[in-house]
């Protein structure tokens, strides 16, 4: 399970804005953006939200939910910066190149 407040949370981590996030979920922004204004545990489509926290785990996020041992308790989001850092900047650059090879054809 995941929240919203832990959803804008690793976006925050990552650096990423919600059309950066809706390409690496492979969801759309208006999906993105639901999700987002939820009160509390994300509701939605199980495959979107499977998608979405794999997204998240490929991005180097670890959700940290209650009952998980942690070092005040509570719900949150932690980045694993090794993973992090390279994965997010190679989704970038393919980002930027299709939009290179869109702008070059038309």
């Amino acid at each position: 399970m995941i929240t919203a407040n832990q959803l804008r949370a690793a976006r925050a981590l990552l650096n990423i804005d919600q059309r950066q996030m809706a390409g690496l979920a492979d969801l759309s922004v208006p999906t993105i953006q639901r999700m987002e204004a939820s009160d509390g545990v994300i509701r939605g489509n199980v495959d979107s939200l499977m998608k979405l926290v794999s997204a998240l785990d490929r991005a180097g996020i670890e959700l940290i939910n209650p009952g998980v041992p942690s070092t005040n308790g509570g719900r949150g989001v932690r980045l694993r910066e090794h993973v992090a850092n390279a994965k997010i900047k190679n989704v970038r650059q393919a980002k930027q190149s299709s939009s290179r090879a869109l702008e070059r054809a038309r």
